[in-house]
Formats: structure tokens, sequence, C-alpha cells
């Protein structure tokens, strides 16, 4: 199946970049490549690198960027970005600009069997790369307050408790085994007048699908790496889909533009610390009509760092 994504806040994060036309570019979840395709219009001599765990979408970005010298495709997780640009010649620094959207993928929610949808029956997976431990493995092995632990942290689901064990109890009949199955025993632990406000399984699946693929952990390592591997004067630009991911990505850029962090009473610097970056703007977020032309793009926000010194 092609890899189908609606591409949220295209021309504000590609503009956001600065692109240069002799400049090294990254698009570290590349996707069906709406972000990469922009960008490469303005690159002429420069590089593209797509990156992206996910071998639908490698599929698809290398039959439409086939033949396009400028345009390196890379089947891999962000979180290993230094040991990408290594192997593509880049010992330091490198990048002029790296872009990443955090969000789940049109294409994978609207395929059944990837698993990430309350709204369709098909197997509880949710993993991104298709390897590892699935959602599936987590709800029929995981203990109650392990369980109650991420539904808590990962979907801010005050629920959690009965969710969770609900959860052990269905489990003990037999396994919880598909994507239905779970969003009824959510439905069945949520009060009624609770069921109003959208689906009331949607933080149960947000959380597992944030726990399969490891996205908060990765995430607070893949931005350090970002960030250094930044030449000078090159820009990161960000899109978060929630509140968990967008507090991990502002508190991370907060850190990187931070002084010197000497006592107040100290009269002069001793620690040497100076800014790494600064914010050229604040967070963008989509317009009325992006958000009625794709409503997955509601809760979207980009933020952006740029670099001042190495």
């Amino acid at each position: 199946m092609e890899f189908k994504h609606i591409t949220v806040l295209r021309e504000q994060t590609v503009e956001a970049l600065n692109i240069k036309p002799d400049g090294v570019y990254l698009d570290c979840t590349a996707g069906g490549g709406g972000h990469s395709a922009l960008a490469l219009e303005s690159i002429t001599y420069g590089r593209m690198i797509c990156i992206d765990q996910d071998p639908s979408a490698i599929e698809t970005l290398t039959n439409r960027f086939d033949g396009d010298k400028r345009v390196t495709i890379v089947h891999d997780n962000f979180v290993n970005i230094n040991e990408i640009m290594t192997s593509l010649g880049y010992e330091e620094n490198g990048a002029d600009g790296i872009m990443a959207d955090l969000g789940v993928s049109s294409h994978q929610l609207d395929t059944g069997e990837r698993g990430f949808s309350f709204h369709k029956d098909a197997p509880l997976d949710m993993r991104m790369s298709q390897r590892g431990v699935s959602a599936a493995d987590l709800v029929n092995s995981l203990s109650q307050q392990e369980l109650q632990r991420i539904l808590f942290t990962y979907g801010d689901e005050k629920f959690a408790p009965q969710i969770s064990r609900n959860i052990v109890k269905a489990r003990e009949q037999k396994p919880i085994e598909t994507t239905f199955e779970l969003a009824d025993i959510v439905r069945d632990s949520v009060p009624a007048k609770f069921r109003r406000d959208g689906h009331p399984a949607r933080k149960t699946f947000q959380a597992l699908r944030i726990q399969v693929n490891g996205e908060i952990d990765k995430l607070e390592t893949a931005l350090d790496y970002m960030f250094e591997r930044l030449n000078v004067g090159g820009r990161l630009a960000i899109i978060t889909f929630h509140s968990l991911e967008d507090r991990v990505v502002k508190n991370k850029f907060k850190k990187f533009c931070e002084g010197c962090i000497c006592p107040p009473e100290f009269p002069v610097c001793v620690c040497g610390r100076v800014p790494k970056g600064k914010i050229p703007f604040k967070p963008v977020t989509p317009s009325k009509n992006e958000i009625e032309e794709n409503s997955r793009s509601r809760s979207a926000k980009l933020r952006v760092i740029e670099k001042i010194n190495l």
C-alpha cells in the first residue's frame, strides 16, 4: 500500500529552515516525503537525507525520489542520527537544517493492520518499525501497576487504575489481541458522562503507542544529538502533537539557550557557559484552513531553534 500522509505545517516548517541551495538537510521522519519534496525545491547542489524507521515509508521515499542524486534515504530511527551522519561522511556537525514530525502518519492510522487506531478492528500492534514488542505483548504481560503507570504518565489518563485493572481481568479470560477488544475494555472502564468528549480509548492508545515505540526516551536523546549535529546558523524544527512531547522539546530548547549559570552573587562569570541557541520566533500552530482540511493537524505545534555557538 502506498504511504499516504497529509503533511502538517509543511510550508512553515521548510521556511523555518532557511534553505540554502548548497546546504545539507535532514528530514528525520520523512514519511511520504512531503516536507523533503518542498525543501528540495530550494536545494540545487546540496543534500537531503531522508530518515524513517517505517519500511513502508522507505519504499515510498525510494519510489518518489528515485534517481535524485541530492537525496539519500536511510532506514533507521532518528535517535541514531550520529551514526547515520558519520556513516555518510560527516564526522562533526554537518547539518544546515534538521526537521522532525513526531506525529503518527495518516498511513499508519489508516492502515488497519498496523493497530494504531481504535476506529478500526485490527491486531493490537502499534510498532512504527514493525519490529520488537507490540502493544498486545504489553497489555497481556505487564503488571497492573506498570500498565497504570504507562497510562497515567504517557496518556494523562485519570481512569488509569480502572482501565489497568479491567485489562488484567479481561486477559485472565483470554488474551487481548485486537484494537476493538482493548477499546471496549477502556470504554467499559470509563463512566458514561466522560465518554462524550471524544473516544474514551484515545489516551490509552496514545500511551501504549508511546511505550511500544519508546518515543519519549528516544526524543530526549535525539534532540541532544540533532542540535549537536547542526552547523552554527543551522536550525532545528520539531513538530509535536501532544503536551508530553511538546514539553520535552520546549525544555530542551530552553536548555540549549541557557547562558551563565553562576550564582547571582558572583561578581563575574566563572562557569564560562554561553548560550548555544536562540529561539527565532514563537511556536507556530496550524491555520484554521489547515485544520479544516486536515483535522489531525489540530494539536500540532512547530518549535524552532537556531544554533549560534558550538
